[in-house]
């Protein structure tokens, strides 16, 4: 018979304690977002570009694309975050929510937009791209 792991009080208030702390690093996140919704979105889009990660033919359409993927986060409940992020969450050992979900959209969803022509490099060259551009608008 096999042996049944019960953690104790202890065990489970630490546990409870690291994920709570994960919780709250993603709101933080999320909800810091909305203060630079705009400054993000360009300095992603220019940033992908510059790096030639992205062909388009229109960087303003390129913003707009990544703003409204930067809009909808903020307003997406929990799920639907989780969801747009399954398919990359292996990028990073310890990815931030913001970078994970734009670099989800990017890899998913932008590739289909009119104005990008094709879209180049790694999921993980596109997640340190977008995440370069997050840390210096979004705290730690």
């Amino acid at each position: 018979m096999a042996k049944v792991f019960r953690p104790s009080t202890r065990e489970s208030s630490i546990l409870s304690k690291i994920e709570s702390g994960k919780e709250h690093a993603r709101k933080i996140a999320i909800s810091a977002v909305k203060e630079h919704i705009e400054e993000l979105a360009n300095a992603i889009s220019m940033k992908l570009i510059e790096n030639r990660f992205v062909e388009t033919l229109s960087k303003n359409s390129l913003q707009e694309q990544i703003y409204q993927c930067l809009d909808r986060m903020t307003q997406a409940d929990d799920f639907q975050i989780d969801y747009q992020c399954a398919s990359v969450r292996g990028v990073a050992a310890h990815p931030n929510i913001v970078s994970l979900y734009v670099t989800a959209f990017i890899i998913e969803q932008l590739i289909q937009h009119k104005d990008v022509i094709d879209i180049f490099g790694s999921d993980e060259d596109i997640y340190q791209c977008v995440h370069q551009q997050v840390n210096r608008f979004l705290p730690a």
